[in-house]
């Protein structure tokens, strides 16, 4: 009989043993998912402005602006359009920063209450910033502070800062923000013809139907472009300019079209 229980109990203890082991491992597993489904980037803490919240976010290429909008907010994109205020970049006070260049992904119009017409996000943007360090051996600690727009019924001014260290991993969701940003190309790969139809108008022209073109002017020029009806043409006005300002006026355009942005340079002449 004792040596009965003796078994039993050694049996138990066998078991008990299996059952910890597999339940170290089910933990050991369950960690191993969890690192993997966690996110592989550095992020900021977030910063509560007006109708918005806004923070930095870093992986191994460089950093972006992530801003969240209230429902039926809008903020800026560079050129706010008719009105509006861009959003700036104060990078004072980084360690090992060489440099730091904002990109901004292709706009939409957005219709405003009061009839004009802005360019910038609705719900929220990634702004993608171009880092270069000091020193490529070491770290940099990127201190921004930025200031920007957040407009639904009335316009808000909305400030924020944040820090953050870079590299910062391997994925931010970075690059999807990169890949709306316009791509580059030389005037001649989208076709741009300009030809003079008066003293403050041109009528500018592309190869292809664009869904949509911007045109950023030098500061304080608005010249405004209206398409025309074979789609792919657009009759541009001068509606405002300094006293002093005569053209040519270098112009660059961001051309939106199924396969993506691209933005370019063009000369408008007199």
């Amino acid at each position: 009989m004792l040596r009965r229980r003796a078994a039993l109990s050694k049996k138990k203890e066998g078991c008990g043993g299996r059952a910890a082991a597999l339940k170290r491992r089910m933990f050991a597993r369950a960690a191993v998912l969890l690192l993997l489904a966690s996110p592989a980037y550095a992020a900021s803490d977030w910063t509560n402005a007006a109708k918005s919240r806004a923070r930095l976010v870093a992986d191994a290429q460089g950093a972006g602006l992530e801003i969240e909008l209230s429902p039926g907010a809008i903020t800026y994109w560079r050129d706010p359009g008719e009105a509006g205020v861009p959003p700036t970049f104060d990078f004072a006070g980084s360690a090992n920063l060489a440099s730091a260049e904002v990109d901004f992904p292709a706009p939409e119009r957005i219709p405003e209450p009061d009839g004009s017409v802005a360019f910038g996000y609705r719900a929220g943007v990634t702004l993608p910033i171009r880092l270069k360090a000091a020193d490529p051996a070491k770290p940099v600690r990127l201190v921004a502070k930025i200031d920007y727009a957040v407009c639904e019924k009335i316009c808000l001014p909305a400030r924020a800062k944040a820090e953050i260290d870079w590299p910062g991993g391997s994925d931010a969701g970075l690059a999807e923000a990169r890949a709306k940003v316009p791509k580059p190309v030389a005037v001649g790969a989208l076709g741009v013809t300009t030809t003079a139809t008066g003293p403050k108008s041109w009528r500018l022209c592309l190869t292809n139907v664009p869904q949509d073109l911007f045109v950023e002017a030098p500061e304080g020029v608005w010249i405004e472009p209206k398409r025309e009806a074979d789609g792919r043409c657009y009759a541009l006005t001068l509606q405002q300019a300094p006293d002093d300002a005569k053209p040519p006026f270098a112009v660059r355009l961001t051309v939106e079209g199924l396969d993506g942005a691209m933005e370019t340079q063009a000369t408008l002449g007199g």
